[in-house]
């Protein structure tokens, strides 16, 4: 008996999941696919758009002289210290000048050599030309004395030029000042070797004009395009919150940097200084800032919030209306073969109270058969596709070049809605009326004008 009830109630379990299955079923058939979505609007209206490009890098001085030695000498003396302001020839370094000076006496005793040697030749000279005169000297002698007079006046020359350069060598190392400005680095101390020369030689101190900065920044080569000479900039300093500096841009490199080559990384960037106009007190080199730079500023045109604008493929609208879901939408009957890629539109939804067609180019395109017959009902709202054409953009806007009119009412959120869910004559709901939010706006199709007002009537 015992097993009879139980079997008894398998087959209720049974019969009742089967019953709710079906139910289901019949549900899911039976819904509306033109459930009502709630997006958010705006009206286009007339803003500035100011089109900025942003780029980060550190302050430097515009003009700063790191000082070297020219030859390697220990160091004697160093009269500055970091942060002192120097004038232009201002003693810095002394060097050990003990070499300097003997390699500049010992070309200083050749000089006078060659001098007396050119007198002894000039002599000889004036002395052979009066015999010549008097027919007591050859030719030959004559020849001879002027050769040896002008060896004599070359070696006094090379001589000379290498005393100049062994004084060039003694007076620099004495290192002066070569500008007014700050001493913002002292890289060595009294004692140590400075290490000299025309190749790799060693800062032994930084000389920069701390009146006159600049920020550094590295510029993307998509936007550098638009970056001009000239170009207003807004600077963010680290170190300063919550004040904004300005400057222009007074330079752009022409040779591009690329770092991580050949990987998926690579970045290619220019660099751009741009000039400070006010310099702060207590700015320093080396500190981290960010730019913004203004490349073009429209006034008073049409503007739309950047997250109106979307993309579809051209026609998008003829396999929305009825349909199911968009993924499945446009599929070939010819399994296998892989979709032509279409050509995309940038467009933006736009708030109406009547199924139509698109507004493109100029002008409007015809609906299908099954759309003319479709009935709103009362106080509904669908969205329409329009293709626009926009320019500049700002960081919230962009600027419309056509396509929409002062007032349009555009759909702004949100952004699920407006990237996937939204379609052609799409039913919505802004919101305002939260009865119609819950589907109480339908798109009655075929059927006659009676039965229309029925169904509206019945909602």
């Amino acid at each position: 008996m015992a097993k009879l009830n139980l079997t008894k109630k398998k087959k209720w379990i049974i019969v009742g999941g089967s019953a709710l299955l079906a139910i289901m079923i019949f549900f899911s058939l039976g819904k509306d696919n033109t459930e009502v979505i709630k997006v958010e609007t705006e009206k286009v209206s007339r803003q500035t758009v100011i089109h900025k490009v942003n780029a980060s890098g550190k302050i430097k001085p515009e003009t700063e002289v790191k000082i070297s030695a020219t030859s390697s000498a220990w160091i004697d003396t160093i009269t500055v210290n970091e942060g002192d302001f120097v004038k232009k020839g201002k003693h810095l370094i002394t060097l050990d000048r003990k070499q300097l000076l003997a390699n500049y006496n010992s070309t200083a005793s050749s000089v006078r050599s060659a001098e007396a040697r050119v007198k002894q030749e000039l002599a000889a000279k004036i002395r052979v030309e009066n015999m010549y005169e008097q027919n007591l000297a050859s030719d030959q002698e004559l020849e001879r004395v002027e050769a040896s007079f002008q060896i004599a006046k070359s070696s006094l020359e090379q001589a000379k030029s290498s005393l100049e350069s062994r004084k060039d060598d003694l007076d620099k190392a004495r290192i002066v000042a070569p500008q007014d400005g700050i001493v913002t680095a002292v890289n060595k101390e009294v004692g140590e070797m400075a290490v000299g020369g025309m190749f790799q030689a060693e800062i032994l101190m930084i000389i920069a004009d701390l009146n006159r900065m600049e920020v550094i920044v590295d510029v993307n080569e998509n936007d550098v395009v638009s970056v001009s000479l000239g170009d207003t900039t807004e600077i963010e300093i680290d170190a300063f919150q919550d004040t904004l500096f300005y400057g222009v841009v007074s330079e752009i490199a022409h040779m591009a940097q690329t770092s991580a080559m050949g990987s998926a990384e690579q970045v290619t960037n220019f660099e751009v200084k741009i000039r400070i106009i006010d310099v702060p007190d207590g700015i320093r080199p080396g500190m981290s800032a960010t730019a913004n730079i203004i490349t073009d500023k429209k006034l008073d045109v049409l503007a739309i919030p950047i997250q109106s604008l979307t993309a579809r493929p051209e026609g998008s609208e003829k396999n929305t209306f009825g349909k199911g879901n968009s993924s499945k939408r446009g599929t070939s009957n010819d399994e296998g073969k892989k979709p032509k890629a279409k050509k995309m539109e940038e467009l933006v939804f736009v708030l109406s109270d009547k199924l139509a067609g698109v507004l493109r180019n100029g002008k409007l395109t015809e609906i299908d058969q099954k759309q003319k017959e479709a009935k709103l009902s009362k106080d509904a709202k669908v969205v329409h596709i329009r293709p626009i054409k926009v320019g500049i953009s700002s960081e919230t806007h962009y600027e419309v070049l056509n396509g929409l009119k002062e007032g349009d009412d555009i759909v702004t959120g949100s952004y699920r809605a407006i990237s996937k869910d939204l379609s052609h004559n799409k039913v919505v709901t802004t919101g305002d009326d939260k009865e119609k939010s819950k589907g109480g706006f339908k798109i009655q199709i075929g059927g006659s004008k009676n039965e229309s007002e029925d169904s509206d009537s019945k909602q």
